[in-house]
Order: C-alpha cells, then structure tokens, then sequence
C-alpha cells in the first residue's frame, strides 16, 4: 500500500478518469486489460534496452528482422497499445456502461488496432510503392484518422479533436471562398492528404509520436515504480520533518514534496492528487482557506513540470526540436525552476505572515541550534565526498577493467544498494496513513528510505556524465528500480530478522506488475496526444499555413517583439484550455518559435533557440493552472473541497513568477546559464536571480516585512525587475551597438574574434516590388576570411559596387525569408560597443531594496509599541 492508497474515494475516482479512464471492466475484458497494459510496458522495456540488438547479433538474419524494430514500426506499435487501451479503459460517454466494454467499443478497438499497425505490418511494400497507395491504404488512412480523433475524444476531451478536425478541414477546403485570402491555399486531395498524415511520418507517426515511444513512457514508468516502492510518501514525510515547524509549514513542506515528486514524475495533476491529499489538510488546519491551500498544490504541483531531470513530456520533444541533447534541456531548465520554487516558498511564508500563522509542533527538542547545524553539515560534506568517490573511483573501474566495467559496476551498484538498504532497516518505514502531524525525528525519516535516492542518482549519472540518450538513461535507472521494488520489502525483513519473506516476495510482485500496468495507463493521454498533434503538425506542413498565421500575428503585433511573446503566450493559454501540455507545446512552438527567432534577428536580437522553446513550454504549463479549464486547479480543488475557479484564480496569482521569467530569460539568457563567462558570473546571476525573484513575489504580494504600501510594491517590482535584466538599463545608457563606415566591412569581418556579433541592415525587395529594409544580428563563426565568414551567416556571390556591397540570402540560410527575393544590398553595420558590466545596476537596485526596508522596519516598529 503507498501513498496513493490514501487517497479518499472521490478524489481517487477523479485521478482514475483524467488519467487512467474510469471505466473498470470485469471478467476476461478486465484482464485484457490488465495484460495489454502489461505488455504495453513490457514492449517499452525491450525497445529501449540493448537486448534486442544482442539477439540480432546471435541469430540469423531471417529472424532478427522480426526482434528489431525501426523507429516507424515502434511508433506504429506504440500507437496500437494506446488506441487499444483506450476503447477499454475510457467509456463513451459518462452514461455508458462502466463495468463492461459495449460491442461497438470492440469494433473500434480492433479496427483501431489494425489501423494503428497497418505501416508496421506492411513496412515493406509501403515503401515500395510510396506515391503510389493503394484504395485500400487510403481507406486505412481514413478509418485510423477517424477512430484515432475519437480516442482523443474519449481520453483528452473535445477541443483537442476540434483543433486537430480544424486543422483537416483546412486540408480540404483551403481554398473556399469562405477562407480570407491570406490564409487560402490550394486545398489537397484524399490521397494526397491520407499518404502524408497516415502513411508517412510527417504527420501523425512523426517527431512528436516517436518522442513518447523513446524517451517518455520510459520516464513515465520510472515515476510509476518509484512511487509503488513507496519513494512518493518518503519524500512527502521528508519535506513535512524538515518543514513542518516553521510558519505556515505545512504549506511550505507541500511546495517542497512537490519538487520532490515532481524529480520522479511529469505529471502536474498525479502530483497534485498524491502530495496533495496529505498536505491540503494540514494547511486548511494552520488557517489557510479552502481555495488557498489548493492553490498552494497547483502552483507546486504544476512547478514539477519544469523540474529536471523528469520535466513534463514536452521537455523531450525539445531535444528533437531544437536538436541538442536531453542534458543541454536540463542545464539550461535548472535555473528558473529552481527560483521559481524558491520564489513559492517564500509566497507562502508571506502569505503565513500576513495571516499570523505557526507551524507544527517543532520535533528533535534535545538538539540545539548548533547540533542541528553540525548534522547537516556533516550529511553535506559526506555527500560531497560520496560524488567525489564515485565519480572518480567509477572512472577508475572503467580504466581497469575495460570490456568488463558494466559488469563491475553492476556488482558495485548492488552492493551499494544492499549496503543502503542494511542501513536503512535499521530505522521505521513510513508509515502509509496521512497523518503528517505526528512524525519522527527528522534523522531516522531521512535515513529510512536513503536507497530510494539511488535510482534518482543514476538516472542523474547517466544523462550528465555518461550522456547516454534520455531513452537509454532511463532504462537503466528503471531496471535498478525494479530490481529494488521486488527485493526491499524481503530484504528488509531479512535484516531486521522477520518472517514472512515469502509475504513480502509475493507483496514486492503485485507491486511490480501494478507499477507496469499504471504506467501503461497514464501514457495513454500522451500517446494519443502526440499522435493527434501530429495532424495538426502535418497539416501545418503540407499546406504552409504556419508561415501565413506566423505573418498574421507578426502583422497584430506590428512589428514588436515584446507584443509578439504577449500573444505567443496568449495563444499557448487559450489552446491550454483544451489541449495538454504536450500538444499544446507542439503546435504552438511549430507555429510560432520560427517567427519569433526572425522577428528577434530584424529587430538585431539573436534569440537562442531553446529560449523560445521554454517559453512556449512555460505557458503551455500555466494552461493547466488558468481557470476557466485548469484540470490541475479543478484537481486540488476535489482534494481541498473548495472552489475550482478560485482555487484556480489563486495558484494564477501564486503563478505570476512563471510568466515572468520566460520574458526575461528571452532577452537575457543568463537564467538558462547561456553566456556564463565563468564561476565568479555564476555566482552572480544566481544571487542576482534569486533576490530579484523574491522581490518579484514579495511586490505581487503586496507584503514584505509587513503589508506593502501601492509605491512599495512598484519599488520592489522595479528592483526585481533590474536583478533579473540588468541588462535592459545598460543598453539605455549606453548603446550595445556602434556604427562603423561601410568601407571598413571587411577589415572588421575579418579581424572580428571567433564567434563575435555584427548588425547590418540590409535593403531588400519583396515580391510585390516594394523595397524593406531589415535588421539583422548575426554571428560571424570561427576566424576566416571575409567571404567565408559571411558565407557563413547565409550570404552569397558577394559583390563590391562602388562603396556598397551586393550578395543573395542562400536558400534555408539564417537571413532566408520567403517572403522576400534572395537578392539584398547591404546598407550599413554595426559591431559590439563597449558597456560598464551590467552587474554594477544592482547597486542602485540593491539601495532602492534597503530603502524599503527601512521603510518598513520603521513602520513595523511603531505598530509593534
């Protein structure tokens, strides 16, 4: 029994529905289930282990092809698990039969399956005849778009299917009279149209599809292990032992469990449901509302989503999108989710203040301030020491024994395990019930469950150090954590000398087989949501519209890139209200993150592009947040029995801080630890982040030391603002950009450092004849000469005339657009000015700071007489 299991009925119920499908069959279709869900994880466990390879590699060719999977064929695979599972588990609607699967719910899902497999059966002779279908491939294609939108239907709900059917009906009647001129097309055929979504992957077995067979199911069933071992309640008792006792701490220990969880799991609902049912209670009990202590776990709860190294499902899609590997998505995510979360904590210690709360009962009573100190210094310092002897005795293993280290260090890992879980025996499990206010010293909660951490760790070393893929990771760290669910239970009998061990071992499977069949479960949603964006993302590739809407936008906001973000993040809003995460962060990143990027270049801003795409990420997470359809805030709310439109106004307030930060890590991209000159910049941008954070919350709070006064809270919101982009008063002041004479062009393309910036301005022509003139930031890449360098930025047949020089904007270059002929004259240019480091603007921020402060000291002093 975990954590889970003490959920109330109702709000289990809730959880089964959004997550798992609320029908429950029984006899023989019940167990159908149950062993396709189970095959379903088990499918995902061999494809992304090495086993089937080392078959191939043994048997012969006649046989290995039907062991070996292509990346198409999984996806096919992976679609037909979802389909299959979601006629069965999801009814079709709440008034049709909840115990048992209707014949017609048997027709989908054997139609729906062979559909889903149709590309992966006939592989082959697709191939051969591809531009040459058959009507029978067509009429595949028809039936599996038709029964895959009424999956989605059933299991993501209808705007979902509305957007994707929206979308087809562009397809076919793009050229309408009734479609405005700037979005019509040519329309495109049945066959046409079936072949690229059906048939091929560039619609709905494309990117999205294969990112949710590689990497996240894996992910998924990882959380899904380390929560029926029991990892989710040791690391909710953990948060509330060091917490609990502080002001408004049962609040502040929800925030803290929710990070916790949210390292083993994506999910911004689950994380709600399960921390939540301990930790809304205890906060209604210390004096927060119904509404509040609801909107503490949304906020939390939806901040795990942007918590590395298990973000939200979308974080992996960015690794194909953006193209950089699963480790760069996590380093460059760290930092705004960790003051993110740091910003929360104190939002709810200001909330505490203002409502004169207390904690609970303060535990370890005979330990004094400097016994506690010496405690955790010594558990930090022996961690310190533990990564430094893994690290490099690991490295050594592998130095000596070469070939044979795998082996070595799985010996090594087991035994470090059985090491762990001997020491750990030796202290009390945590107990199952919810009942956080009687806990233990806060030493025997930590030292209790130690080896859940280990799997944690080498899903950590994986991806950081040996930068295996997201997908490989996983499945090493999930096979240590089977490993460990089938034995702690018997193990720790054994050492603690109980009997039984053939309970705890029969106990241990059951466990297992429900983690397998839960993950299965929740991945349904994913599957099919990526499966259906995919029509969306082929529609937008086969008829272009991404180009006309991005131009529609850039025309709305005229121009400016600031009203730009606004409405890339209005729209990520609005389709949030209908579509997840992961959808939503499909469309709106293929619709948008392209012309954000040159809208950035012509206004001389070089945006990176992992920026663009965490920004989209950002708001495609607060649309679960949003009233009037934030599934997260209608979650908590079940949990805390209060509002759903409140609860869900509140965790907006208490969310402010993730809109914030996209905007500013755009143009200072020093949050993503882009641009870190070294440890001393680091150090900076961290404490400049963090104070400005807390200023940030502390202005939207309208309290600090004590309530804020309306000029306090503009005060504090300008400090904020200039810790996190200092920058922005710098270029003011001083320009970033200094003109130079057009004749000195190539001296200084050709004298620039490696990878230095230029601006030039550029006149161009566009199909209409009318001449624009565009602004560009560029960089000049490695040292080289003048032609190759600028070959290098995308221009080419470079010509001098006169004092002004002539090139083409080479095809699918950084200055290619479109829109405009490839033939452009260079005006001007302009090359880095020198500027006084931005870090010297915290100065004057850090005075109007202690000004407030002293403000409100005084203030607070005379109240306090």
């Amino acid at each position: 029994m975990t954590a889970r299991a003490a959920i109330d009925e109702n709000t289990l119920h809730l959880l089964e529905d959004i997550e798992q499908g609320g029908r429950h069959p029984a006899g023989w279709s019940g167990r159908l289930l149950t062993i396709l869900a189970l095959c379903w994880s088990l499918f995902q466990l061999y494809y992304a282990s090495p086993v089937p390879f080392l078959m191939a590699g043994i048997l012969p060719d006649s046989i290995s092809g039907y062991i070996l999977f292509n990346d198409t064929e999984a996806r096919s695979i992976h679609l037909a698990f979802a389909v299959a599972l979601a006629f069965m588990a999801y009814p079709r609607t709440y008034t049709a039969p909840q115990h048992k699967i209707p014949l017609y719910d048997w027709v989908l899902f054997g139609v729906g399956i062979y559909c889903a497999l149709y590309i992966c059966i006939n592989y082959q002779s697709l191939a051969l005849r591809v531009g040459a279908f058959t009507p029978f491939d067509l009429a595949v294609g028809v039936s599996g778009i038709g029964i895959l939108l009424e999956a989605s239907r059933r299991v993501l709900g209808l705007p979902m299917v509305c957007v994707a059917v929206f979308f087809l009906a562009y397809i076919f009647f793009g050229n309408s009279g009734w479609v405005p001129d700037d979005l019509r097309w040519k329309g495109a055929s049945l066959h046409k149209a079936m072949s690229h979504l059906w048939l091929t992957t560039e619609g709905v077995y494309g990117v999205a599809l294969g990112v949710s067979v590689s990497f996240v199911f894996l992910f998924v069933l990882f959380g899904a292990l380390l929560e029926k071992a029991g990892a989710g309640n040791y690391f909710i008792r953990v948060a509330f032992s060091l917490l609990g006792h502080l002001r408004g701490g049962p609040a502040k220990a929800a925030v803290i469990a929710s990070g916790l969880t949210g390292l083993i799991s994506g999910s911004s609902i689950a994380n709600v449901v399960t921390t939540g049912t301990f930790t809304v209670p205890l906060m209604r009990k210390v004096g927060f509302s119904r509404e509040e202590a609801g909107a503490v776990e949304v906020a939390s709860s939806v901040n795990g989503q942007i918590m590395p190294p298990v973000m939200g499902a979308a974080a992996f899609l960015m690794v194909e999108y953006v193209g950089i590997p699963y480790t760069e998505v996590i380093k460059h995510a760290f930092l705004p989710a960790l003051i993110s979360y740091i910003a929360l904590v104190y939002i709810v210690h200001l909330e505490a203040c203002k409502k004169g709360m207390t904690g609970q009962e303060k535990r370890d009573h005979g330990m004094t301030f400097f016994q506690r100190l010496f405690m955790w210094a010594t558990i930090i310092l022996g961690f310190i020491v533990l990564s430094f002897v893994t690290y490099y005795g690991l490295g050594w293993i592998k130095t000596l024994t070469g070939d044979f280290s795998g082996w070595v260090i799985t010996v090594v890992l087991g035994g470090a395990y059985v090491g762990l879980l001997r020491y750990c025996a030796g202290f009390p499990d945590c107990p199952d019930d919810p009942d956080l206010e009687h806990l233990g010293p806060t030493g025997e909660i930590v030292k209790g469950g130690l080896y859940y951490i280990l799997p944690v760790v080498v899903l950590i070393w994986c991806l950081m150090i040996e930068r295996l893929s997201p997908g490989l990771s996983a499945f090493w760290a999930s096979l240590l954590m089977v490993g460990i669910l089938l034995s702690h239970k018997s193990l720790k009998a054994f050492f603690r000398g109980e009997g039984e061990l053939a309970g705890y071992w029969a106990a241990s499977k059951d466990d297992f087989s429900a983690a397998l069949i839960e993950g299965a479960r929740n991945m349904v949603g994913i599957g099919l949501a990526t499966a259906t964006a995919g029509i969306i993302v082929g529609a937008v590739s086969l008829t272009g519209v991404g180009q006309v809407l991005a131009g529609f936008v850039e025309l709305l906001s005229a121009g400016n890139l600031i009203l730009m973000l606004f409405f890339t993040g209005v729209i990520s809003l609005i389709l949030g209200m209908g579509l997840p995460t992961t959808a939503n962060y499909i469309v709106v990143s293929s619709l948008m993150v392209p012309v954000i990027t040159l809208l950035g270049a012509q206004n001389g801003l070089i945006i990176e592009l992992i920026a663009v795409h965490l920004f989209v990420f950002y708001f495609g997470i607060m649309a679960d947040v949003t009233p009037p359809v934030g599934l997260a805030s209608f979650a908590a709310a079940a949990v805390s029995g209060g509002d759903p439109i409140k609860t869900g106004l509140k965790a907006f307030v208490y969310s402010l801080r993730m809109i914030i930060l996209p905007f500013i890590f755009i143009f200072y991209p020093e949050l993503l630890m882009i641009g870190i000159s070294g440890p001393v910049h680091f150090i900076l941008v961290v404490v400049t982040a963090v104070l400005g954070i807390l200023c940030f919350a502390a202005s939207t709070q309208g309290y600090f030391l004590i309530r804020s006064k309306l000029w306090e809270s503009s005060v504090l919101a300008l400090v904020a603002f200039t810790l996190l982009a200092p920058g922005f008063w710098v270029d003011r002041i001083v320009s970033p950009w200094q003109t130079r004479p057009l004749e000195e062009l190539r001296q200084q393309v050709e004298q620039a450092p490696a990878d230095s910036l230029m601006q030039i301005s550029l006149l161009r022509r566009d199909f209409d004849g009318k001449d624009v003139t565009a602004l560009s930031s560029v960089a000049l890449g490695p040292k080289a000469s003048f032609e190759e360098r600028l070959r290098f930025v995308g221009l080419d047949r470079i010509e001098k005339t006169g004092a002004a020089y002539q090139a083409e904007a080479r095809f699918g270059g950084p200055l290619d657009n479109p829109e405009l002929d490839e033939r452009l004259k260079i005006l001007a240019f302009s090359v880095p000015a020198p500027q006084p480091a931005a870090a010297w603007m915290t100065l004057p921020a850090l005075f109007l700071l202690g000004f407030v402060v002293w403000r409100q000291r005084n203030r607070r002093l005379i109240s306090d007489r």
